[in-house]
């Protein structure tokens, strides 16, 4: 039977791992299907990861995280999980080609992804002038003008965060009014280079060999095609958090989720299930950086290995 069985292997998984083997736990094994390392392996440049002296991309820093993580006993199984149960004080972790491990305690660290907004060229310029993370990739623009995408509060948050380090942010909606909190609107309406353009369809975003160069948004009321000539576009229209591990027979999940699906959580880590855990961006709240899945993988295992104890 395994101590503990982590389903995902980027930073939050990885962190989990190493602070539970290290810290005594004999039996570990995380589960993901590829490379160790998370969605932060994709990224081009990253300059916010502390201690980090140079540029660097997501698979550069994340090259040394599992080798680290393995030398003090941690395995890796390349499977993926596709349910989890428990029974007792047992839980079963059942894997796509149908095997079944029993574990005392299971880390749900699987993440989330963007959800794409499916306009022309998004797939294409992706990771090239298209981003979701305005905290990773603002700084690249600093003093350019960019485009934002979306209407709830991430969006005009995101957008409010850009206006202060872009000389000009294009906020695209496809309505005339917006899914956030008044108080976040009346923030981001007081910025001045902050320009709103609503009721909009984005018909295409378009670039050359380095990357974005602008979008053409159409108005739902006149037709009139606008572009906006710009080297970068956020895309804040949602995420998907991967739970389904969690989904079980009826319909439901094993521990409490919120409206989003995403996992409640304490400041443990802990859900409302014993020696169920969840960290990373698949938890409630969370800031969705490589520092804050990994400071959440390690406080999941520190409390893991007081359960187990």
């Amino acid at each position: 039977m395994l101590d503990l069985a982590i389903i995902g292997g980027g930073p939050a998984g990885l962190t989990a791992g190493l602070y539970a083997t290290r810290g005594g736990l004999k039996n570990v094994t995380m589960f993901e299907m590829g490379m160790p390392g998370g969605q932060i392996t994709g990224s081009s440049e990253i300059e916010n990861y502390p201690g980090q002296g140079s540029i660097m991309s997501g698979m550069d820093l994340m090259q040394n995280w599992p080798e680290q993580c393995q030398k003090f006993g941690l395995k890796h199984e390349m499977n993926q999980v596709s349910k989890v149960t428990k029974e007792g004080d047992v839980f079963t972790v059942t894997t796509a080609d149908g095997k079944t491990q029993e574990a005392k305690s299971v880390l749900l660290a699987t993440g989330s992804v963007p959800r794409r907004a499916g306009f022309e060229g998004e797939d294409k310029f992706f990771g090239r002038g298209i981003s979701t993370c305005a905290t990773c990739d603002g700084f690249f623009y600093k003093g350019k003008e960019v485009a934002l995408i979306g209407g709830g509060d991430s969006a005009l948050e995101e957008a409010v965060y850009l206006s202060k380090i872009c000389s000009k942010v294009y906020l695209v909606h496809r309505r005339d009014t917006y899914r956030a909190a008044p108080s976040t609107i009346e923030h981001m309406k007081a910025c001045e280079n902050i320009e709103e353009v609503s009721n909009v369809t984005v018909e295409e975003v378009y670039g050359d060999m380095s990357g974005v160069t602008g979008l053409k948004v159409k108005s739902k009321e006149s037709g009139e095609i606008r572009d906006l000539p710009v080297p970068g576009v956020f895309v804040f229209v949602g995420r998907d958090v991967l739970n389904e591990p969690l989904k079980q027979d009826d319909g439901s999940f094993l521990c409490d989720v919120n409206e989003q699906g995403e996992i409640i959580v304490d400041l443990k880590m802990k859900t409302s299930v014993p020696g169920l855990y969840a960290a990373g961006d698949v938890r409630i709240d969370a800031a969705k950086q490589v520092v804050c899945a990994a400071g959440d993988g390690a406080t999941a295992a520190v409390d893991i290995i007081e359960y187990l104890g």
